[in-house]
């Protein structure tokens, strides 16, 4: 009988500079990307900081960008809870606290490992392969409307700005659209993920963790995914606000697109893990509001503050929850051992 406890596979320690070099190389090119930009404007970092000192923190915008935190983190944890409930009940308070704990994670852990951690070591269950497969479920969902949401500012970027009407911006549109079609077909096929239907045993593991995929029910999959498309509205609202905070204002349907552009290039943008995505956001600004003449310390600013707003301030709220967490991870030497005692 398969474990439905968590496996933890280490990683070879080859493969674990190689990782961590890419990352630094890609972050590093970020980051030059900034520092660049920034050398050709007539303005430098410390207008970044005088931007946020001379911020009004009591106007209608900072507390709207402040009081929809909560709403927007509020919301994955609605769409954690509509999902997880196939493997454990959970209320939304301790849905939210599993979220915010693996957002507090997320800052230690690589890639999405932390987030998904926070969440299924927050189960009471034993039922983690699960937990994990609802996760991934979860994050997918997510992903999959970023990229609803930024194909269609794409779409209005290559119909707008002359600049990215060229080959490579049509043959990145037909790439964003095939991606959503690939989509709606891992839904229609979800059903078919169960370990008994793979012969190979590293598949009927890998489908161990994603078989909870399959049980759930089209009202189920619609609820979700209208949670996750209200939460990428609202975090997209907060980022509106942050602009407008700082005196960027332009078209209403110019804004839609570049924030949606910005999204998207955060999700498909593998995270770095220094102080979580920080810079990415920053440099896909940089990009994408290029064209509209927007000043590089404007746009610095606004994505900072959404930054401390968004993110580091539900990370700290998080660390009281990341030592509630039930740690215990059933190990395969663990099991190894169990099992020999048994038979002695």
């Amino acid at each position: 009988m398969q474990s439905n406890d968590l496996q933890i596979d280490s990683i070879p320690p080859p493969a674990k500079k190689i990782l961590f070099w890419l990352k630094l190389a890609v972050l590093s090119v970020i980051l030059a990307y900034i520092t660049y930009t920034l050398g050709q404007q007539p303005a430098n970092w410390n207008r970044v900081w005088q931007h946020f000192q001379q911020t009004n923190w009591a106007g209608s915008l900072a507390l709207g960008l402040v009081l929809l935190t909560p709403v927007n983190w509020a919301l994955e944890a609605l769409k954690w809870k509509i999902l997880i409930r196939r493997v454990e009940a959970v209320s939304l308070t301790e849905a939210y606290q599993g979220v915010l704990a693996g957002l507090s994670l997320g800052f230690a852990l690589p890639a999405q490992v932390g987030d998904t951690a926070g969440r299924v070591l927050s189960l009471r269950s034993g039922r983690r392969a699960e937990g994990l497969g609802a996760s991934l479920v979860s994050g997918g969902m997510q992903f999959y409307v970023a990229l609803l949401f930024g194909t269609a500012a794409w779409l209005h970027q290559l119909l707008t700005v002359p600049a990215r009407d060229t080959t490579a911006g049509r043959l990145l549109f037909g790439l964003l659209t095939s991606m959503l079609l690939a989509g709606l077909g891992l839904v229609q096929v979800r059903r078919r993920l169960q370990p008994a239907d793979n012969p190979r045993p590293w598949l009927r593991q890998l489908t161990t963790y994603l078989q909870v995929a399959g049980q759930y029910t089209s009202a189920e999959f619609i609820r979700a995914l209208l949670v996750a498309s209200l939460r990428y509205l609202t975090f997209s609202l907060q980022f509106y606000m942050a602009l407008r905070l700082y005196g960027i204002a332009l078209p209403v349907d110019d804004m839609a697109a570049g924030i949606g552009l910005v999204f998207l290039a955060k999700t498909i943008t593998p995270a770095f893990n220094l102080l979580s995505d920080l810079g990415v956001r920053e440099a896909a600004s940089l990009w994408v509001f290029a064209p509209y003449g927007v000043v590089a310390p404007l746009l610095l600013t606004a994505t900072l503050t959404l930054w401390l707003v968004n993110v580091l301030l539900p990370v700290l709220v998080g660390l009281v929850w990341v030592w509630r967490l039930r740690w215990s991870v059933d190990l395969p030497f663990r099991r190894s051992r169990a099992a020999g005692a048994e038979a002695s």
